[in-house]
This record gives structure tokens, sequence and C-alpha cells, in this order.
């Protein structure tokens, strides 16, 4: 996590933001600084991927689950990670990250971050997870349990499946 004084933000202000479900969207309204530009002067390939942790550290604070894990030692895991551009986010715009658990299986949770600039799709990435405690990888069905989750599972949607076929 290289966006450090953004991640300490999101602890600070996170009493302030509404509660979501498991399953529901969470949103974050970012800027692109100068420290997030390449040579292109345009927000770089690399801070995607940071901005997509950010967007799923929010994705856990506004579910409730951030405590929860912290106190069992729980930590994140991503094993894959893809990405895709649309169109470019240039210096000083600000852009909405979007992020959504859009499905999972016994050990893994599949989650979507979609990077809107004015409505309008600049990138959606997409990761394959779970939660590793000491004793090994933590079952998707405990992370429900410990999140509260009671609804139905929820199956990859089919146009992402040829990502994680590996």
């Amino acid at each position: 996590m290289n966006l450090i004084f953004r991640l300490f933000w999101l602890f600070i202000t996170a009493s302030k933001r509404k509660r979501i479900g498991l399953i529901d969207e969470s949103e974050l309204t970012l800027r692109v600084l100068p420290t997030d530009l390449d040579i292109n002067l345009h927000l770089t390939n690399a801070r995607y991927l940071s901005m997509m942790d950010l967007g799923r550290t929010e994705l856990i604070i506004q579910t409730g689950v951030l405590k929860k894990v912290l106190a069992k030692r729980w930590l994140p895991v991503v094993a894959v990670a893809n990405l895709k551009f649309y169109k470019q986010i240039n210096p000083f715009q600000r852009f909405k990250l979007i992020t959504k658990i859009i499905g999972w299986d016994e050990k893994w949770i599949y989650i979507e971050q979609r990077f809107e600039v004015n409505e309008n799709l600049a990138a959606v990435g997409v990761i394959k997870g779970l939660f590793r405690s000491k004793s090994g990888n933590v079952p998707t069905e405990e992370m429900l349990l410990l999140a509260g989750y009671a609804g139905d599972d929820l199956e990859l949607p089919e146009e992402y499946v040829h990502i994680f076929d590996m």
C-alpha cells in the first residue's frame, strides 16, 4: 500500500460513512494528484492497483467487517488481478472507484472495481482474493458468517470466468 495518507484518511473518516450490505456497492471518490502521474501525465497504471487496495479497504469498512477481521488477525491476499483500461484519468481529475463483491466459491472471493469519470467508465478491474489466518486460508463460508451475511450465494458472472481459469 503506497497511498498511506489516503489510507489513514479512510480510517479517520470511517465512522462518518454509511454502512452497506456485503453485496452492495462501495463508492470512494478520489482525485488524481501529481504523485499519481506517469511520464504521459495521466494516472499511472500501477496506481490503479494501489487505489483498488483502497477501494477494497473502503468496502470492508462500510460493511462493518474491518474490526472483526482485525480482531481475528486475518490478512487479505490477492491471487489474481486483471485490469482493463478504457480512457485515461487526467491530473487533478476527480473519479469514483466503485467496488463490489461479484461472486465467491469455497475458497475465493471475486471483486469488481470500476473507475468512473463523470459517470463514464475509465477502467475496470477484477480480483480474486481471500483472507488468511495464522492457520492458513480462511474458508469463504467463515468469512460470510463473520460478516453476518445470510443471503444467497453469488456465482461469478460468466463474463469473468475466463479471467480466473488459470
